[in-house]
């Protein structure tokens, strides 16, 4: 089959977004995405419930993004879903679709690591995003992965930099949990922020390794701030709200910067890339911004669109293999601790 005729579903499922997407020579035809809204009232997401909801959503959604592409399945060359890491049952579900969905079109499987993937949604073609040269250094950040990755090719990586408890996400969503925002705090934390004091309230920034993280202390610091600040002033978080959110996502924002500072002294590569949910934070987005000039780093920013669980970057991840023929067999399992 001709390169311009080689399309690729690639299907997402690793947490509680239900996606799927086609890519042809990497461009994306469409991109398909069922967000769970149930787990809102829960604050947090129900595994249980996101799997029961994946099995609801996928046929669906696979449908739509098929029609969008305005594409029948028996043109798809493969399809590429996520096998890890995420929550085993809603792996499951998408690996069990995409098994079935592949053998019964006779077409290759290509297992992709989510991980992975955001990393590599740089390399989808679209407007204003530009694909970072090797090597460069990616900062996957996310509700579930804090990482700095020395990426040397597209299946050459090297975590160098990870959280040794927390993700960067969770600490942003328990962050506007300990403020009363619903869930998902993090983009609430993030919209306030924007209108504060980021040097109002000050923050100390976690120290470890000069390369690892850790999010648990500064989780604790910001409840027995605001503890004591509320028994001494009952509307405290009313009148301060914006002034506190900017000042949490300054602290973690720098924390993230020193970090990455650190990993360029230490490659002496100064191409940077980030992924992942929290990849959509303003906040980071403007330091790296603001990096490129001071640092004379070149900076890669994925569209928003690419940012949060979306399949078109297993899309692209599943072209890059089928090009290389790195197939997976029908005996493939999904991995909810799968590394890099």
């Amino acid at each position: 089959m001709s390169q311009k005729n080689c399309y690729i579903l690639g299907i997402e499922s690793s947490c509680d977004d239900t996606a799927a997407a086609v890519i042809n020579n990497g461009v994306i035809l469409s991109n398909v995405v069922a967000t769970q809204k149930i787990h809102e009232e829960y604050g947090g997401v129900v595994p249980e419930l996101a799997s029961r909801a994946h099995q609801q959503n996928i046929v669906p959604v696979v449908y739509q993004a098929l029609r969008k592409a305005n594409i029948d399945k028996k043109e798809l060359s493969a399809i590429a879903f996520t096998s890890g890491p995420g929550l085993m049952g809603s792996l499951l579900v998408g690996t069990s679709f995409s098994k079935s969905l592949a053998l019964g079109l006779n077409i290759p499987l290509l297992d992709v690591n989510h991980m992975q993937a955001h990393i590599l949604a740089h390399f989808i073609k679209a407007d204003g995003q530009t694909a970072p040269n090797f090597p460069f250094l990616a900062m996957t950040i996310s509700g579930g992965h804090t990482q700095i990755v020395l990426v040397k090719d597209y299946f050459e990586m090297e975590v160098i930099g990870e959280t040794i408890d927390d993700a960067v996400g969770e600490a942003f969503d328990k962050a506007g949990k300990i403020l009363g925002l619903p869930y998902p705090g993090g983009p609430l934390v993030d919209k306030y922020a924007q209108s504060g004091n980021p040097k109002r309230f000050k923050f100390t920034k976690p120290k470890v390794s000069p390369l690892d993280f850790s999010f648990s202390g500064l989780k604790t610091a910001v409840l027995y701030f605001i503890e004591r600040e509320v028994n001494n002033n009952p509307n405290f978080i009313a009148e301060n709200l914006e002034d506190i959110c900017a000042s949490i996502q300054y602290t973690i924002v720098d924390y993230l910067m020193d970090k990455l500072k650190n990993a360029v002294k230490q490659t002496g590569i100064k191409e940077i890339a980030i992924g992942g949910g929290v990849s959509a934070n303003s906040g980071i987005r403007n330091a790296l911004v603001n990096a490129e000039a001071k640092y004379g780093w070149k900076t890669h920013i994925p569209k928003f669109e690419f940012c949060t669980d979306n399949a078109a970057m297993i899309a692209i991840v599943g072209e890059l293999k089928y090009k290389n023929g790195l197939f997976a067999s029908n005996n493939v399992v999904a991995n909810a601790r799968m590394k890099i």
